[in-house]
């Protein structure tokens, strides 16, 4: 896993390109602790760190092929190049090293663009090719690896992460109100936008060519829909589906460096540390697992039993909500974007941790995505029934005794379950989840802004992007268009964010087998009442899990990777909210009512109202603003 960097078309000494390019690939360091390169010619520069994983010795970057035709620039894995190494043997190419760099490159000269849809992996990359004069990048299927652009004034500019692009003249860090307010909506910043204006992110299963002063994107693989499929074949799904994740995890093992797995004690984790044992190898592979005090959030016990049980070494370490506390600025400082995931503490911490033994780990992310883990699938399917219901039973007896429930700073809090339950149901299809998933509802950004258009912070506007991919998929039941939302948006610009900065904040590459494209394809294709037959979350796959996993294991309920931020804010993080969303840091910065957020604050210390949303996406934003400092307007 690397960092990358470039610029075309920007007129400069030559002396100049290098002071830029050197100074926006110092800003990847952490992505790439094992070397550095830079590439120029005469308004081109490219730039590369390296974290060295395969041919430790070889693929450095950038690379140039022996013709000198083309530079490239890669940051992630290809996992099957080997095989694809073999192929281009057979047509007569020749190879210096033993890395999948040189095969990308070699696969560009061969067929242009379309090679990407022979990849394999996670992945950015930039290719220059000198005989064309045009520049060609690529992003992975799911949208693991970052890539962020501009093009402005016929300059085209692009990194690995922006805090990288800013070192450019030519990228003013300006954030609009109606981003910030979209981001406290949705809590992170919704693809293909960045947080800065006219920045963006390169779609995920796109290549992008840039040439003659022109930009454009162009897919190359999309999420499949779903199809008619019989029930009566489950047990061969189930069967499949062990086979692909088995191939997943194998395939994700290839390294010349130790291997590590995140292993939480749950099914997904777990399965991949079973599949992981049961590899050639696997064996040697450890386990890292981080645990808390506070028992609803725990789960290290099961974690190291998981271990224990398959022969591999566990490691466990602590968190302390004080400590947490005190790392959270550093944490918001070093993110490109502000992202509101409370997660992002522990995962930070996780990463810390495993870096300290090996180079890269494998993780169960995605599962929910496929299979339906979230407890937002059934209760979407719930909230179409109960608005059926009504208006009187819903509005005038059900919701005032319901909205009652108590407030709890667990795990789960009954409170903020049901009022938020009731927004949501309350609302059009496509708007309850990103009612449910959100920082600051629109019904409460009015009364927060200091001065804002009313139009800019409506639903339709501030959740935009998820109603577009909502709509874009309306040939598909209503369920299932849901699946294609979550991996497109929450997975995408939520999940995976929060992965890759906090693993590559310590140069720990992380690999997700249920990723894996054969098995994305395969599961897309399976409709949402096979996956969840019964509304049962991830009932396929629990089905399919249970010749590789223990019984007890399969039983446990789904915990997310969080941290009791409810009882933190009266007590770790109490001092960061008294700073900065206290009335006097309010008032100074001009943004936001000081009123309204401190009346949020005290509703939640008090008791009053679970605010823990609400506090945590502006904490986010205001640690993230104070941060980096850019002009808003």
């Amino acid at each position: 896993m690397c960092g990358i960097a470039g610029f075309i078309g920007k007129s400069a000494a030559l002396e100049q390109q290098r002071d830029w390019i050197e100074a926006m690939t110092a800003a990847l360091a952490h992505r790439g602790p094992d070397g550095t390169g830079v590439w120029m010619e005469e308004n081109v520069a490219l730039g590369h760190r390296r974290l060295s994983i395969i041919d430790l010795a070889g693929g450095a970057q950038p690379m140039e092929d022996e013709n000198g035709q083309a530079v490239i620039v890669f940051n992630g894995e290809i996992y099957n190049f080997r095989e694809l190494r073999e192929r281009l043997k057979k047509k007569g190419f020749t190879f210096k090293t033993r890395s999948d760099t040189e095969v990308l490159l070699k696969l560009y000269l061969d067929s242009g663009p379309d090679f990407c849809k022979s990849l394999e992996g996670m992945f950015s990359f930039a290719i220059w090719d000198r005989a064309k004069k045009r520049l060609i990048a690529a992003r992975d299927p799911m949208g693991k690896k970052p890539f962020y652009y501009t093009s402005q004034n016929g300059v085209f500019v692009f990194a690995s992460e922006l805090t990288a692009l800013t070192k450019m003249p030519d990228v003013e860090p300006v954030v609009g109100r109606d981003t910030i307010a979209g981001f406290l909506a949705n809590e992170y910043v919704a693809s293909p936008e960045s947080i800065y204006r006219n920045v963006y992110k390169l779609n995920p299963g796109h290549f992008l060519l840039f040439e003659a002063g022109r930009c454009v994107e162009k897919p190359y693989w999309e999420l499949p829909f779903a199809e008619d499929r019989s029930l009566d074949d489950a047990r061969e799904y189930s069967a499949r589906i062990v086979e692909l994740l088995r191939q997943a995890v194998g395939k994700r093992l290839i390294g010349d460096v130790p291997a590590g797995i995140f292993l939480s004690g749950g099914v997904d984790s777990s399965a991949i540390a079973s599949l992981t044992a049961k590899c050639p190898g696997g064996e040697n592979v450890q386990t890292f697992t981080i645990g808390f005090k506070e028992d609803s959030y725990d789960e290290s016990c099961q974690a190291r039993n998981m271990a224990v049980s398959l022969g591999l070494k566990s490691h466990v370490e602590f968190a302390d909500a004080v400590d947490m506390g005190n790392i959270l600025p550093g944490i918001m400082a070093r993110l490109d974007e502000p992202l509101a995931d409370p997660s992002v503490v522990p995962m930070y911490a996780l990463s810390e941790f495993a870096a300290r033994h090996v180079k890269f780990a494998l993780g169960g992310d995605g599962a929910d995505e496929l299979f339906g883990g979230y407890e937002y699938f059934p209760a979407f399917m719930a909230a179409g029934k109960y608005a059926g219901l009504p208006y009187v039973l819903r509005r005038k007896v059900l919701e005032p005794i319901f909205r009652r429930m108590p407030v709890s700073d667990g795990y789960t809090s009954p409170w903020l379950v049901m009022n938020r339950f009731f927004e949501g149901a309350n609302s059009s299809d496509w708007m309850r989840v990103p009612l449910w998933l959100g920082g600051i509802l629109p019904s409460r950004q009015e009364s927060l802004w200091k001065e804002i258009p009313k139009q800019t912070i409506q639903a339709e506007n501030l959740y935009a992007a998820f109603k577009r991919r909502f709509m874009e998929v309306d040939k598909q039941a209503p369920l299932d268009r849901l699946f294609h939302c979550f991996a497109r948006e929450y997975l995408l610009n939520y999940i995976l964010v929060k992965i890759d900065r906090c693993s590559m904040m310590h140069g720990l590459e992380v690999r997700a087998p249920f990723l894996d494209k054969d098995l994305v394809d395969f599961a897309f294709r399976l409709p949402a009442s096979i996956k969840m037959k019964y509304g049962r979350r991830k009932y396929l796959l629990k089905k399919a899990l249970r010749e590789i996993l223990p019984a007890h294991v399969m039983r446990r309920k789904k915990r997310g990777f969080l941290i009791p931020t409810a009882a933190w804010f009266r007590g770790a993080l109490k001092p960061l909210v008294d700073e900065f969303l206290g009335v006097d840091y309010i008032r100074k910065q001009g943004l936001f009512r000081p009123d309204t957020v401190v009346r949020l604050r005290d509703e939640h210390r008090t008791g009053v109202a679970d605010r823990r949303k609400e506090l945590w996406a502006l904490l986010s934003l205001q640690l993230w603003l104070n941060a980096h400092k850019p002009l808003v307007r």
